[in-house]
């Protein structure tokens, strides 16, 4: 990551030197400018997943006996690589600076989360399953602009600025199959985590290329980085054998009460939160479970490619 943000930075060196030494038309007046793209970024800055319903984030092998650990792997990445779609809106107050409003829809990629192959978790009961996790959002991205200087039709620039998440989730999808000597039983369960206000930073290097007097095409290397902390957790779907049981105890989910479907993240839990682990005596079954707060690191490294409309 440190090599790839040292790259990014003497790209932009370059560049900005690159556009102290090129003509542009000083006379160009102030106007507004719109910019249509889709995008795509790998993830960077990659951290150990938070826990899934009380489950590490591990890939965990069990031996045949099912008690035995064969292996074990620590499951980490960036909720940041995925595709994007923008249009942002741009005024330009001199031929070298401007500002612009960015409005991003972003789906990322699927990210496994946990992972357990062959698990004895009672007499004669195995399960394996994945928890996988994916993040959705829809996000306001306002930024500077330096214009370096226009040749041949071409126009490098940077930007900096930040981005404010509007609205979003991280859904994480549970698919587990219970075997035992009368057969076996697949389950599914819908996680849905909604998050807490936040703040991230973002940085790009790019050109636009005018193919007429008002149309541009334009491309763009951007980097990425925040992190999002979970506000609450609740569970959508759960079904086994396709029957929804979300509401209804059965021998692989017995606890079906509220608590079991909803979480409230907290900073500290103690002896007076709604929580088994620090205060079983006073735990409410009809209220939220309290826990922890976690977060997870939506960074990425990407490129935009799309039109440019100058008024």
């Amino acid at each position: 990551m440190k090599k790839s943000l040292l790259l990014f930075g003497l790209l932009v060196s370059t560049m900005t030197m690159v556009g102290q030494t090129t003509s542009t038309a000083d006379s160009k007046p102030e106007t507004w400018y719109f910019k249509l793209g889709g995008s795509y970024f790998i993830q960077t800055a990659a951290t150990e997943f938070p826990t899934v319903s009380g489950a590490l984030p591990n890939t965990d092998v069990y031996a045949a006996n099912g008690t035995t650990l064969a292996s074990r792997e620590t499951n980490h990445g960036s909720f940041g690589e995925g595709f994007r779609t923008g249009l942002n809106v741009g005024y330009r107050f001199s031929p070298r600076l401007g500002v612009e409003m960015g409005f991003n829809y972003f789906t990322g990629k699927d990210k496994t989360m946990v992972e357990t192959v062959n698990r004895q978790i009672a007499a004669g009961v195995f399960v394996t399953g994945t928890a996988e996790g994916k993040i959705t959002a829809f996000d306001l991205a306002p930024a500077v602009v330096l214009f370096l200087g226009e040749t041949s039709g071409f126009e490098p620039y940077t930007k900096v600025g930040v981005i404010v998440p509007v609205v979003g989730d991280l859904t994480i999808e549970t698919n587990r199959t219970y075997t035992t000597a009368a057969g076996t039983t697949t389950a599914y369960a819908k996680d849905v985590v909604l998050p807490n206000p936040t703040v991230g930073f973002m940085a790009a290097l790019g050109t636009s290329y005018k193919l007429g007097k008002n149309i541009s095409l334009f491309a763009e290397l951007e980097y990425r980085n925040f992190t999002v902390h979970g506000k609450t957790k609740e569970t959508k779907e759960y079904t086994e054998n396709g029957v929804d049981k979300l509401n209804t105890p059965t021998a692989f989910r017995a606890d079906a009460s509220y608590s079991a479907s909803h979480v409230d993240y907290v900073e500290q839990i103690n002896s007076t939160s709604n929580s088994k682990v620090t205060n079983a005596a006073g735990f409410d079954s009809t209220k939220a479970t309290e826990d922890i707060s976690s977060y997870v690191g939506i960074s990425g490294l990407g490129m935009t490619f799309g039109l440019k409309y100058s008024l």
